[in-house]
């Protein structure tokens, strides 16, 4: 997938005709309450992201949307106001072929559609499509814990990228929410969700190593919620990811942080990369990346942190 083309002029027309319509018109499975079939993982082999003659250097980049609670208003963000924003500060920062999956990621202990997974996609229409079949189920257990560990699943065992597989290359993989994730996945919900005819009890860290060695792995923290600033959640994604837990105080610059993380690592300058960004989206992307602004070279790194 992904063989498309981005069009800011075609994404400035979405928006216009998106100023008038609720939630409901836009994400229409959110207002049935019904997981799209096309976002269904049962039964998934690989999402692919393929080089083409229009993309030649694919990048694979992962973005998994915390849909819980009050999460939700992030997928709504960026389909109204903000998907220009990710797509132009990477192309303007020379991420030439960009191809982004959106995720959806609940709680696989009670939400009844946990894991919604989109195909890499690089054209204006296509991930404008991706993001309005997202199912915004508004769930979530409520024990400080989510399912994001799905996503390293789906990373790890589930995905096929040219960046890697051709030129050693990772991708970027992204996790956004504001609570800890589950530990384990169990057999079960293998076989009744993924389609697995046989299974075993997955741990949160095995599931991260193998998503690390094609990806590098990001938490985003979104310090807006009833977790602001929460020792506990913060500590987790720290200990876990190290300087790779980014802590970002307004998700109205969720676009910008994103596509300025996959540059920094690819080796852009931060204070190019945000000179063209208002003061306010400046200042929470600076604070999020300032212990990463001289990782290096896209593929230079490991990329695994010890766990």
């Amino acid at each position: 997938m992904g063989y498309t083309d981005w069009s800011s002029d075609a994404y400035k027309h979405l928006k216009k005709s998106y100023s008038t319509k609720s939630r409901g018109d836009i994400f229409k499975n959110t207002k049935s309450r019904t997981l799209n079939k096309d976002l269904n993982p049962f039964g998934l082999k690989f999402r692919e992201s393929r080089d083409s003659v229009a993309h030649p250097n694919s990048l694979a980049i992962s973005v998994n949307l915390d849909v819980t609670g009050s999460m939700g208003v992030i997928p709504e963000q960026l389909i109204r106001h903000k998907l220009g924003a990710l797509m132009e500060t990477l192309i303007d920062h020379d991420i030439e072929d960009p191809q982004i999956m959106f995720s959806a990621i609940g709680d696989h202990i009670s939400d009844r559609c946990p894991l919604q997974v989109s195909q890499f996609e690089s054209g204006t229409d296509e991930l404008n499509d991706a993001l309005s079949k997202i199912f915004i189920e508004g769930g979530g257990g409520g024990q400080c814990m989510e399912s994001y560990l799905m996503s390293w699943l789906i990373g790890g065992r589930h995905t096929s990228i040219d960046c890697f597989e051709k030129r050693g290359v990772k991708g970027f993989l992204f996790t956004i929410g504001d609570e800890k994730s589950w530990h384990e996945l169990d057999a079960d919900w293998l076989k009744s969700t993924m389609g697995y005819t046989q299974a075993e009890t997955l741990s949160a860290k095995d599931l991260l190593a193998e998503a690390q060695r094609m990806y590098h792995v990001f938490h985003i923290h979104v310090n807006e919620t009833g977790y602001k600033d929460s020792p506990e959640v913060i500590g987790y994604w720290k200990d876990l990811l190290g300087e790779r837990a980014l802590i970002l105080d307004n998700h109205e610059s969720l676009a910008e942080l994103i596509a300025s993380t996959v540059a920094v690592i690819s080796g852009i300058d931060l204070g190019r990369l945000t000179s063209g960004f208002d003061a306010k989206t400046a200042t929470s992307v600076k604070n999020a990346l300032v212990n990463i602004s001289s990782v290096g070279k896209v593929g230079k790194d490991s990329g695994i942190i010890t766990l």
